[in-house]
């Protein structure tokens, strides 16, 4: 018997991160469909040519790395003619310092180190303060809306309401269970929805969202213990996502990211 442990080969370390790479890249497009693309793209360029990968860095820095060459390239210019809302979403976001956003969620959604950031968007550690400043200064200037909270924990739903509030949002109540979210959303009518994924009567935050945008088209930010469950490309699943625990930076770039985006690509039973 061979109790030696296999080896862990390119394709295991590149398939780890991943997960994680989906993730930023929904954020940045709003859309699973549109970030996915990005993330073969990326893996394409890196089954053709694996230089940047031979350093010391980590594999997901150097897989974030390539991505970024290709995002700065042609990423942040595309715009849906046929789509009104995503178009003026867009509009807005071209108004942003350019590469803040990016950064900004390198950052607190990624919680990449500084100084990683700055290999990863190949600037210095001063140029990545000074944009990740500016997309906080921007961000939280440009939208306000209604954000509708389905969680089960009082005191996370709490930090919650108090996080969304801070940014001059206005939450429109706190569901803790399936019919609750069903009632809250029909009576009060949110501009964004944040979701647990596990609810208080073992019911699914996801099925819950997937009823409520049978009536409502607005942008959903999941939250879960386990994002690489949710980050398969496999099936429909979220544009955005934040891990437990979470942090309130993570929070408030996620909010202040989806307000920006007037449909979400979410999750179907």
């Amino acid at each position: 018997m061979n109790d030696t442990a296999p080896e862990t080969t390119f394709s295991d370390l590149l398939a780890a991160e991943l997960p994680y790479l989906r993730r930023y890249t929904r954020a940045l497009t709003g859309s699973q469909s549109r970030g996915d693309r990005y993330t073969v793209a990326t893996l394409e360029v890196i089954l053709k040519d694996r230089s940047d990968f031979d350093n010391d860095d980590a594999t997901k820095v150097n897989l974030f790395k390539c991505f970024h060459a290709i995002w700065s390239t042609s990423g942040q210019r595309f715009i849906d003619p046929d789509d009104e809302l995503r178009s003026r979403a867009h509009g807005l976001l071209s108004k942003l310092t350019a590469n803040s956003r990016e950064a900004l969620l390198l950052r607190t959604i990624e919680e990449f180190s500084i100084a990683n950031i700055a290999k990863i968007m190949r600037t210095d550690v001063d140029e990545v303060r000074r944009l990740i400043a500016a997309a906080n200064e921007e961000l939280s200037a440009n939208v306000r809306g209604r954000v509708m909270i389905i969680e089960d924990e009082p005191i996370i739903a709490a930090d919650l309401t108090d996080i969304v509030s801070s940014l001059g949002h206005e939450v429109t109540g706190v569901a803790r269970t399936h019919s609750e979210a069903l009632t809250l959303g029909a009576q009060e009518q949110p501009d964004l929805i944040l979701a647990d994924i596990q609810l208080a009567d073992n019911s699914s935050g996801i099925d819950a969202v997937n009823d409520l945008l049978k009536t409502l088209d607005v942008p959903v930010i999941f939250i879960t213990a386990f994002p690489e469950r949710l980050l398969t490309g496999d099936r429909p699943e979220p544009a955005f996502l934040i891990s437990k625990p979470f942090q309130e930076a993570q929070v408030q770039s996620a909010v202040s990211q989806a307000m920006f985006f007037a449909s979400t690509a979410t999750l179907k039973a």
